[in-house]
């Protein structure tokens, strides 16, 4: 037997609950659980589809890679200013996941756009140079900032790129847009006279335009990983610092375990 919608109804593909039972894109959670790792769940709330192992293991890697930056970036401090007021640990994790955006943690989107930008304007013709020094000019000419290269720690070369890179070649993912992405460092070089070379954002929005992820929640794969991070400083700030100090943003020392050997 049917039944009318009525004006309020509304429609999800991601999720239902029924009184036994959790459904996630039509798996069940209770054969998720223990079975595929939370990165690749992630990723088939985020597409739709479970990864396949070769992605499965670029995801987790993404998300490790953009998991913390020290206790100097904006969200930690912004976090770590809110819990000293007083905030709870979700408030101060809320005001730390505010202050991501196009110049902290929220640069991958953007990235994207002007790797596929290159990467179209290549395959429609240009010479990969061209379409890069094209891109390059587009978006500079209309003061836009093009995210994913140049840093202003890691100045010569972002020390996660290379085990992302040596992933992404294990993962047969090494393709057109990862040489978008080299040509438009060339090109800023060009055109700037700077060295800019891809950062973090650069490469995981190059990866992720390989494996076809969904442009929309690219900054959002960041903001999961980036989230952990802020959650481990602000209950840090809570449970170990005075309240209401003030938090100088890089007048500060680590006093964490020395170096570790993984193996």
């Amino acid at each position: 037997m049917g039944f009318a919608l009525g004006e309020n109804h509304w429609t999800t593909k991601l999720s239902y609950t029924t009184e036994n039972g959790i459904q996630i894109r039509g798996y069940d959670l209770g054969l998720l659980i223990g079975t595929v790792p939370f990165p690749s769940v992630l990723y088939l709330l985020f597409t739709g589809e479970l990864p396949s192992p070769n992605i499965a293991k670029l995801i987790d890697a993404i998300m490790v890679a953009s998991i913390d930056h020290g206790p100097g970036a904006p969200s930690v401090l912004a976090a770590r200013t809110a819990a000293s007021g007083g905030a709870t640990l979700g408030a101060a994790a809320a005001a730390g996941l505010l202050t991501l955006g196009k110049f902290h943690g929220a640069a991958v989107q953007d990235a994207m756009e002007a790797i596929q930008g290159v990467a179209e304007l290549a395959r429609n013709g240009s010479g990969l140079d061209s379409a890069a020094d094209a891109v390059v000019a587009e978006w500079r000419g209309a003061g836009r900032r093009l995210s994913g290269f140049g840093h202003r720690q890691h100045k010569r070369q972002d020390p996660r790129l290379a085990r992302l890179f040596e992933l992404a070649r294990e993962a047969n993912v090494f393709g057109s847009y990862l040489a978008a992405a080299r040509a438009i460092e060339a090109a800023l070089k060009r055109n700037t006279g700077k060295e800019l070379p891809i950062n973090i954002d650069g490469a995981v929005a190059a990866i992720l335009c390989e494996i076809g992820f969904p442009v929309s929640l690219s900054n959002a794969l960041f903001m999961v990983a980036r989230l952990t991070s802020i959650l481990a400083h602000a209950n840090e700030e809570l449970t170990e610092m005075p309240p209401m100090r003030r938090i100088d943003p890089v007048d500060h020392s680590y006093t964490g375990p020395a170096a570790r050997d993984l193996s």
